[in-house]
């Protein structure tokens, strides 16, 4: 005999997108920090506009440049985001600020509860980065709770560090590599399909490569 529990609606479970972006000096060099500003906007834009009945889309985003790493977003419901402020290039390149704090973050169960599925990382940088970041990379990808997230990530640019770019992202696809302003457009547009894929896939704690946006994918990105 049915019971009225039988008819509740589960809610979509959280699915956690933690995006971090490179703020340093050379950022401000052929219009890299403004195409950065005008993707994550529309990558928010992108992601609001799917649904689906099993994921929700939950987004922070950590920033590093200057002399520090910050998060300038809490981990929040993607349809209850509004405005962004727009980054600013300047400084040196605290990658290992930013490791810290994403793995901190990912092991609070406050924030990332355990019925969220598996966090997707997505990291974007034009350079080598500054001081200590070893340590902190390999504890975020291979130690507690962070080691099962989905990392992906983008260099830009002949300066950054592809070969540290290649340990950190979670299979070789996930790496791409950009030249210039337009390709961080195209790589956040690669983000939005992964992962909405993940999203409305019957598994979204399964790894998903999607095939990588062409120019015609992009024109109204």
């Amino acid at each position: 005999m049915s019971t009225l529990n039988d008819f509740v609606i589960q809610k979509p479970r959280p699915l956690p997108v933690i995006v971090a972006v490179d703020r340093s000096g050379s950022m401000i060099r052929d219009g890299k920090i403004d195409a950065l500003n005008t993707a994550l906007k529309n990558f928010i834009a992108s992601v609001k506009e799917e649904s689906s009945e099993k994921a929700e889309i939950h987004l922070a985003l950590f920033s590093f440049g200057q002399h520090t790493a910050t998060q300038d977003l809490p981990m929040t419901p993607i349809s209850q985001i509004g405005e962004v402020k727009d980054y600013e290039a300047d400084g040196m390149t605290p990658m290992g600020q930013a490791f810290k704090l994403m793995k901190e973050m990912i092991e609070d169960r406050n924030i990332i509860s355990s019925r969220s599925y598996k966090p997707t990382i997505v990291l974007i940088t034009d350079g080598l980065p500054n001081g200590e970041w070893e340590p902190q990379m390999e504890a975020l990808i291979n130690e507690g709770r962070s080691a099962k997230a989905f990392r992906m990530a983008m260099a830009i640019g002949d300066d950054a560090d592809t070969d540290m770019l290649a340990r950190f992202v979670s299979t070789p696809e996930y790496l791409v590599k950009g030249e210039n302003a337009r390709d961080i457009k195209k790589f956040f547009r690669y983000v939005t399909m992964s992962v909405t894929s993940r999203m409305k896939s019957q598994t979204p704690d399964q790894l998903q490569v999607v095939q990588y946006p062409s120019d015609d994918d992009i024109l109204n990105f």
